[in-house]
């Protein structure tokens, strides 16, 4: 498996994963794989990086996000999707592995994301209460710090990933 950063040609298959990824989940409101391309439109897409084995079987993105009273720059991860037979071999956790060490390597300060907190604790992210998103339970908003200091505050995550987008 390639792990790579997305090329134009991707755009496409990247679409087309993330919908049929996310249509059986029940916490899903049907718009993860237009939510990619409109950060991608509006510059708001930081890095997405592509599982690649005989064609693309995973998929991450990352944005930019700001936490209230945190300092350094702060980035989203998500939406990820892995190809639905391809589920539960590791795959998303090294797209997110690759991604944070890109992230970390580019002086972010941390990732926050919004997520069952029983997947995402085994790649590092805590759920500690110093975070909230709306009235969200505080277990699902969760950080991992890459160079910094814990965060504490409400998230602002890039107009395209916003529950009401505004």
């Amino acid at each position: 498996m390639l792990i790579r950063p997305e090329t134009p040609n991707d755009h496409a298959a990247i679409f087309d994963l993330t919908k049929a990824a996310f249509a059986p989940m029940s916490f899903s409101d049907g718009t993860e794989h237009e939510a990619i391309n409109s950060l991608r439109n509006d510059g708001d897409l930081t890095l997405s990086l592509v599982a690649e084995a005989n064609g693309i079987i995973g998929h991450v993105a990352f944005s930019p996000a700001t936490i209230s009273d945190s300092e350094g720059q702060w980035f989203a991860l998500g939406p990820i999707s892995v190809r639905a037979d391809k589920q539960h071999q590791g795959i998303g956790t090294a797209l997110v592995a690759d991604g944070l060490k890109r992230l970390s390597d580019m002086g972010a300060a941390g990732c926050v994301l919004i997520g069952n907190p029983q997947v995402y604790a085994t790649m590092g992210f805590v759920s500690d209460g110093r975070l909230t998103y709306g009235g969200l339970d505080t277990k699902y908003v969760q950080y991992q710090m890459l160079n910094g200091r814990a965060p504490q505050g409400e998230i602002k995550f890039a107009l395209a990933l916003q529950e009401d987008h505004t």
